[in-house]
């Protein structure tokens, strides 16, 4: 056995964090090349108050049962309105909807103040006009790196229908003509 082999791991160098967040931000880049639609989801807190947040990693998981997944960030300011409630609703916004995205995806403000919702099944905040609304009853919360991913049992959905709000490169974009 070497010298080498019993010594800790030195510390990263500031040349190696600069590389790590390069990666970082090169990654997210080549994420963005995927296009995303845009959802709200909506839940309560322990307090009974109305929490919501803009999130664009929703995903259809399976139709039988009818599974959905999201996920939130560990350090996000509802992380355990969330990872703790029974039930939450999923919005998926239409293209006009652009500043209730952004509204959602900031902090602070009151969000709810400023759109047009309604208590939905079990007291769940509901935003009115919607593309499409998912009601779910938490199922699993899975650990996937600096996040959590929150599996939905779909439990009531409805379509209005209309252009959805699209994510990519990061902007809003358009869906492209037929």
């Amino acid at each position: 056995m070497t010298a080498s082999s019993n010594s800790a791991p030195s510390p990263a160098s500031p040349a190696d964090a600069q590389a790590g967040a390069d990666r970082a931000r090169a990654l997210r880049d080549t994420l963005g090349q995927f296009a995303t639609g845009i959802t709200v989801v909506t839940t309560l807190d322990a307090a009974g108050q109305p929490v919501g947040m803009t999130v664009n990693s929703f995903n259809s998981v399976s139709l039988d049962p009818a599974l959905i997944l999201w996920s939130i960030d560990r350090g996000s300011l509802s992380y355990s309105a969330f990872t703790e409630c029974e039930r939450f609703v999923v919005h998926v916004l239409k293209g006009d909807q652009q500043h209730v995205s952004n509204l959602f995806a900031g902090r602070g403000a009151d969000k709810f103040g400023q759109v047009k919702w309604h208590r939905g099944p079990e007291g769940i905040p509901q935003l009115d006009d919607c593309a499409a609304l998912f009601h779910c009853r938490r199922a699993q919360n899975i650990a996937g790196g600096d996040h959590t991913i929150l599996l939905g049992e779909v439990l009531e959905f409805s379509a209005a229908g209309g252009e959805p709000l699209i994510f990519h490169r990061g902007r809003y974009r358009a869906l492209a003509g037929e």
